[in-house]
């Protein structure tokens, strides 16, 4: 099946990003003709609804990424309906979904606070994880609004404040937060990895049609070494991201294999982002850094992906507490 998604969502994703040019604009608009495709295609509700796995997750999130799709299907599907799934929550069937996730204490009966740097929180209905230290609460919002906020990429952002009564939330252990985190973070790995793909492609491209005295730049050996490099860090963050995706498939998102992989997975991806993103602008000269050009699309959204669902710093540290819980820190460097 993975090869004909695969097909499928390049197709969609290329069609998409064709009807787009010259249309880039901050925010980015939601794209309604491109979801009533994959709504079409039965690609918005994949794992939720269809009972698929996390590597045909992988392919759709990876390929609509290498096309910078605006779309929220990682949040609708990954995140949010499987939480108001775990809450026995009732969301609509069709239509985007986004989700909310913020530190909270029960106090007087009430879970106040707000949830910051809501991914698209004016497309649809808000599932909210109000995480205290014992437990997720849940509940479905009305959409928020961006108020002008977005991410590097131009993606809309927003705070979304909540007041809510205990007894009108569903209640759940902290460790379903925590798998939220995880779904996130992992979702996030295999986004920038396809925006890596994005920025490799493009600037492959640039420095065999760029000529500069008298020759392509890709014939320069400061450019072939900068190039490599550049690939170094995405194969490495690829096999990584592999890791992620092949423990969420066998062993499930709520299992410590999947645990260390996505931590593992989003430190390497993590650190790839600034060399990745560097030599790519680099190698492109000054058209790369204008926010008409493709490039700005992919790298953009590979740096503020990168700060989501728990920064690259904050991943790391907990990389290193896991190794110095384990009674043979070998077992953990050789993934067993």
């Amino acid at each position: 099946m993975s090869d004909e998604l695969k097909h499928l969502v390049d197709e969609i994703g290329e069609r998409s990003s064709a009807a787009r040019v010259g249309h880039h604009s901050l925010p980015e608009a939601f794209d309604e003709d491109l979801w009533r495709v994959l709504e079409t295609s039965g690609l918005t509700r994949l794992t939720s609804e269809q009972d698929a796995n996390p590597a045909d997750a992988a392919v759709v999130l990876g390929g609509l990424a290498r096309h910078a799709a605006t779309v929220p299907i990682a949040e609708t599907d990954l995140l949010a309906a499987w939480l108001a799934g775990k809450a026995d929550q009732e969301v609509p069937a069709e239509g985007p979904l986004t989700v909310a996730v913020a530190d909270v204490e029960a106090r007087d009966g009430r879970i106040v606070g707000t949830a910051a740097d809501v991914p698209w929180p004016a497309v649809g209905p808000v599932v909210l994880a109000a995480m205290s230290a014992d437990a997720t609460f849940v509940a479905v919002l009305d959409p928020g609004s961006a108020a002008g906020g977005y991410n590097l990429a131009g993606e809309p952002r927003g705070d979304l404040p909540f007041d809510l009564p205990l007894d009108g939330v569903a209640r759940l252990p902290r460790g379903v937060g925590d798998e939220l985190l995880r779904r996130g973070a992992w979702a996030r790995c295999v986004q920038i990895v396809g925006a890596f793909d994005a920025a490799v492609d493009l600037t492959a491209a640039h420095i065999r049609e760029r000529v500069q005295f008298g020759r392509p730049l890709s014939a320069f050996q400061a450019v072939q070494h900068s190039l490599a490099a550049m690939i170094g860090e995405v194969e490495r963050s690829r096999a990584t991201t592999a890791l992620a995706i092949a423990a969420a498939n066998d062993h499930g998102f709520d299992s410590p294999r999947a645990d260390f992989a996505v931590t593992v997975a989003k430190v390497a991806v993590g650190r790839a982002v600034a060399p990745v993103t560097t030599i790519a602008h680099q190698l492109h000269g000054a058209i790369g850094v204008t926010a008409e050009h493709q490039l700005w699309l992919a790298t953009m959204r590979a740096r503020s992906w990168a700060d989501e669902f728990g920064t690259t710093g904050q991943h790391a540290t907990r990389l290193g507490r896991m190794a110095l819980a384990d009674d043979d820190a070998w077992n953990l460097v050789v993934g067993s």
